[in-house]
């Protein structure tokens, strides 16, 4: 049944605030991660797992909740996601420890999971092919309007009051959106419901990707090899099961013989291992090596993404009418461009210079991102809408992940495990130039994989 535009509209405002209010946390909690060392007391490397605690939860559980999405209902999952989301929030800005805090983050990083394998499909079950584009991009705006908002708010809020708040103040609109999807949103888009749940391939990708993590965050020890030698046997049975079952969690045929959907998902990869570390690197190369407030630091932090904000609606539209790989492979040149200006950093650098890198980097962002999307979800049918939405978010997720486990790995050789005090500044220093050099370097892949992916229209 073609939806009327009443609940495309409902859609549309649902899947956008949510889309904001993730992000908006996130880039919060990056900004208040000094004073969360202050009151805590916490070490380097226990800091880091404040971001990948979240990541981490999200990576294992985006495919298991897409598929069971398409077996029990998106509306029914994308509900439970943001009352997951909400109760974890709480009980972040409740924490009395680290270790605590992290695992709230753990949680709020399962509800995450939720919302990201569930959002994208929503909007693509109920616009068609022809709208699609504009509607992602409006979605993906939100995104970086609320990475825009998050280190503006994120600051003010940690300076003013306490970092306890950031986790607080964006519950008024997860409960709004839950009574809006409750009362106006109708459908529930169960287009696999008479399928069983893979749970053998849910528990195997689960251990392949935890294995993985803890691997890469242990590095260089004699345990992260162990731990990732595990995790390629974890793949290697996770693979054969799912080819050998008559329901898997992950359809890997869907990739066969689909160039687009294939090489755009690596490039999705590629994109955020270069990028999601820039804003914590960032904000503790600004507030640390720069001496610059919490406030401060946020407001030179939005120039990336208010400008990804401001022209993703744009980009979405523009991908409907052009063949998206040109826009994604300009948008990857542009990042790289970024990139290596700020992996160049010094301790006297000036903010033109460093806005520039920003710009630069969140111009590239906004081309390459909402395209990208519009290709992935346009090169497959239908019934796979909502394992093609978790396959989005998974690889954007996988990619945050392995770009915190670069900066984790950097942090460990180069500032051990150490409080950052200002006697360790010149190798925190050191250690944010080397993890931008990676990603600049990581990033040049991205404009090959969009160049080659192939043609979508």
């Amino acid at each position: 049944m073609t939806p009327v535009p009443a609940e495309q509209k409902t859609a549309l405002l649902v899947v956008s605030l949510s889309s904001f209010i993730m992000p908006l946390m996130l880039s919060s909690v990056n900004v208040a991660i000094p004073s969360i060392a202050a009151s805590m007391n916490a070490k380097a490397l226990l800091l880091s797992w404040v971001s990948t605690s979240y990541l981490l939860a999200s990576a294992v559980f985006l495919l298991p909740f897409g598929k069971l999405a398409d077996i029990a209902g998106r509306k029914k999952i994308y509900l439970s996601g943001m009352l997951v989301v909400t109760v974890a929030s709480l009980g972040a800005a409740a924490a009395q420890s680290i270790i605590q805090l992290i695992s709230w983050r753990f949680l709020q990083g399962i509800g995450a999971a939720m919302l990201f394998a569930t959002g994208v499909a929503i909007l693509s079950s109920v616009f068609p092919p022809r709208q699609r584009g504009s509607a992602i991009g409006l979605s993906v705006s939100a995104v970086y309007f609320g990475l825009t908002c998050g280190p503006l708010l994120g600051g003010w809020l940690t300076q003013h009051f306490s970092w306890r708040s950031v986790f607080i103040v964006h519950i008024p609109v997860t409960l709004f959106v839950m009574i809006i999807t409750k009362l106006r949103l109708k459908g529930e888009w169960r287009e696999q419901g008479n399928q069983k749940f893979d749970f053998p391939g849910s528990f195997l990708y689960a251990f392949t990707i935890i294995s993985l993590m803890l691997g890469l965050s242990l590095l260089p020890s004699t345990l992260s090899v162990f731990l990732l030698a595990l995790s390629a046997l974890g793949l290697m049975f996770f693979i054969r099961h799912e080819n050998s079952v008559e329901n898997p969690v992950l359809e890997i045929g869907i990739f066969k013989n689909n160039r687009v959907l294939t090489f755009s998902c690596l490039a999705s990869l590629i994109l955020y291992t270069s990028t999601f570390s820039l804003t914590f690197l960032m904000s503790l190369y600004l507030q640390n090596i720069k001496g610059m407030s919490p406030q401060t630091a946020g407001l030179v932090m939005i120039s990336q993404p208010l400008i990804m904000a401001a022209l993703s609606p744009y980009t979405g539209k523009l991908s409907d009418r052009c063949e998206p790989r040109y826009l994604t492979a300009i948008g990857m040149c542009l990042i790289s461009l970024g990139l290596g200006l700020l992996s160049a950093l010094q301790q006297h650098t000036s903010l033109t210079y460093i806005l520039t890198g920003l710009i630069l980097t969140g111009l590239g962002f906004a081309l390459f991102s909402s395209p990208n999307v519009n290709a992935i979800m346009g090169s497959v049918e239908k019934k796979h809408l909502g394992i093609a939405s978790a396959t989005v978010s998974t690889t954007r997720v996988l990619g945050q992940m392995f770009s915190m486990a670069v900066v984790t790995l950097v942090f460990a050789l180069l500032l051990g495990n150490n409080q950052l005090g200002p006697e360790y500044y010149p190798a925190l220093l050191q250690s944010i130039r080397i993890s931008l050099f990676a990603a600049c370097s990581l990033s040049v892949i991205g404009v090959y994989l969009s160049m080659t992916r192939g043609n979508l229209h």
